[in-house]
Order: C-alpha cells, then sequence, then structure tokens
C-alpha cells in the first residue's frame, strides 16, 4: 500500500503540540477560493514551474522523456499535457524551477523519516501529524501508519477538513491523541460559495468525534467578505459540544500566489487580508460565548 505525499515537514510548530513532524497529502474533497496549498487538490502528481528561477540550462529538455519541456526565443515553455509527472527534469534542475509536488510513499518508506526527530518530539511533546489536503482520503494508509507511530509511543495528530465518510474517522480513531478540525462556516450556503461543497457531513462529523470522546482542536480561517459572518454561529455550535480543547482562529493570507502559477491553475485567492486587529475582534466574539481556549 502506499500514499501520495507532496510534503514532508520536519520541526513544525504550527500542527499540534510541540514539535512535530507534519505529513501532507495529496488529494482534498474542497476547492476552498483561499486554499494556500493548491499543489494539495489533486489527487494526482502534478510538476510546478518557477519560472522566476529558471535559467535557461536545458537540463529538463534533454531528460525529459515526452517533450514537456522546451527552450524557444530565451524562453521556457512548459507544455503541462505532456507531462508525465516523472520527475526526472525536477531531479535535473539545480535552480529548483521544477518541482514535482506528489511522490508515492509505502508506510516502510515514511516510518524511518518520522522517527529521525523522536527525542525531539519526547523532549517538547510533540509527535506526527497528517495533513493535506485531506489525509483521509486515504485513510487505510493513515490507519496503517498511525498504527506504527503509536507502536513507537509517538503522539499523533489528523489535521482534516471534516469531509470525509465516518467508515475513514473510524478506521483512524484508535490511533489519534488530537484531531485538528476545520470549521469554515456554520451556513451551508456560506460554505458552498466557499469551498464548492456543503458542511453538512462536516458538522455531523464534528459531533460525532464528540460523541466518541475524541480531543479535538476547532480551527477557523478567518477571511474577510466570504466567512466573517460567521463566527459567532460557529461559537454558538462549538458551544454544544463537549470535548473541544482549543479553538484557533486563523488569519488568511495570500502568499500562495505564486504557487497557482506554478501549477498552472487559476488563482482565486481573496484581495482582501484581515490585520491582526480583525482576528483579534473574531477571537474576542468567540471568547464571550465559549468557556474553551482560544487563540
Amino acid at each position: 500500500m502506499k500514499a501520495n505525499i507532496f510534503e514532508i515537514k520536519r520541526f513544525a510548530v504550527h500542527d499540534g503540540d510541540g514539535v512535530r513532524t507534519t505529513v501532507f497529502f495529496k488529494g482534498c474533497p474542497l476547492s476552498c477560493v483561499w486554499c494556500h496549498n493548491p499543489e494539495s487538490l489533486k489527487k494526482q502528481s502534478e510538476l510546478s514551474i518557477y519560472q522566476h528561477k529558471c535559467v535557461k540550462c536545458g537540463n529538463c529538455v534533454r531528460v525529459c522523456p515526452n517533450g514537456a519541456h522546451a527552450i524557444k526565443d530565451d524562453k521556457h515553455v512548459f507544455i503541462r499535457e505532456n507531462c508525465i509527472a516523472c520527475g526526472k527534469c525536477e531531479e535535473e534542475c539545480y535552480f529548483d524551477a521544477i518541482k514535482l509536488y506528489g511522490k508515492e510513499y509505502s508506510v516502510d518508506d515514511l516510518l524511518p523519516i518520522l522517527l529521525q526527530d523522536i527525542d525531539f518530539y519526547k523532549d517538547s511533546n510533540g509527535g506526527v501529524t497528517l495533513s493535506g489536503g485531506e489525509c483521509l482520503l486515504q485513510y487505510e494508509f493513515c490507519t496503517e501508519l498511525l498504527k506504527k507511530l503509536k507502536e513507537h509511543g509517538i503522539n499523533t495528530a489528523v489535521d482534516t477538513c471534516g469531509c470525509v465518510s465516518k467508515t475513514a474517522i473510524d478506521s483512524v480513531l484508535p490511533y489519534v491523541d488530537t484531531f485538528l478540525y476545520d470549521v469554515k462556516a456554520f451556513d451551508e450556503d456560506v460554505h458552498k460559495r466557499c469551498t464548492g461543497v456543503s458542511n453538512k457531513a462536516i458538522l455531523e462529523n464534528l459531533k460525532y468525534l464528540d460523541d466518541m470522546g475524541a480531543k479535538v482542536e476547532i480551527r477557523i480561517p478567518y477571511v474577510p467578505a466570504y466567512n466573517d459572518n460567521q463566527i459567532e454561529k460557529i461559537a454558538e455550535f462549538i458551544k454544544s459540544l463537549k470535548n473541544v480543547t482549543a479553538i484557533k482562529v486563523l488569519a488568511y493570507h495570500n502568499y500562495a500566489s505564486s504557487k497557482y502559477e506554478a501549477i498552472g491553475v487559476k488563482n482565486t485567492l481573496p484581495q482582501l487580508v484581515p490585520t491582526e486587529e480583525d482576528r483579534q475582534r473574531a477571537v474576542e466574539i468567540i471568547r464571550r460565548i465559549v468557556d474553551i481556549k482560544v487563540s
């Protein structure tokens, strides 16, 4: 069994408690307009071209088996429909202008990488976080990997958008210490406008996790003109839950613009970015409603 992984980030400090290694899985059921990981959306591997780094050396042209690269009029031309995502060009690009998002790993491939920092995990009360995209789209792999991590005494977290089957949740539940759970909107019409899908299953799955006694940290992306009118409603919903340990309000940023261009997709990122004062107002609204740690 293998999973398609697009990044393994060591020494992560924003994906759960302590120092962690975060594994990012390809594929996501949502299409959030503010997505800062557009390279995660497709299940398939895909090549990105960062033209500003390219020196037109022609190494990619030389090694590509399918004629996806060319140098014409001193410009690097990438014919995406010819690309088979084999990664040979990435290996020969010495200026990091080419990056392959998505490489297959088995559990046995991943485990030694994740165990490298076990001393840091233990010293900082950290561990390993599975993220994405949506890692639980590949839940069978996640379950096997999480089992192995628990056998080594490693704290585990799953970062999920919640738009997954209950089968996936039940499969990983015994091996997850904390769920980092995204709540982007409460009203279904707002959620559809922001992400392209209904949030009905997302809210049901959150309630299910709460009923099962799972430790859950709620994460709310704060995006002006999209979900800023949802904060109070989200807080009222969270108030009905019993096992939420913390809430984090994450201010939207548009740093990912270059990724959209690099993978050849339309940039949907909103122009309006919240200030820290905007984010703090959202935090205060939640604090007035729930007696839970909010940051």
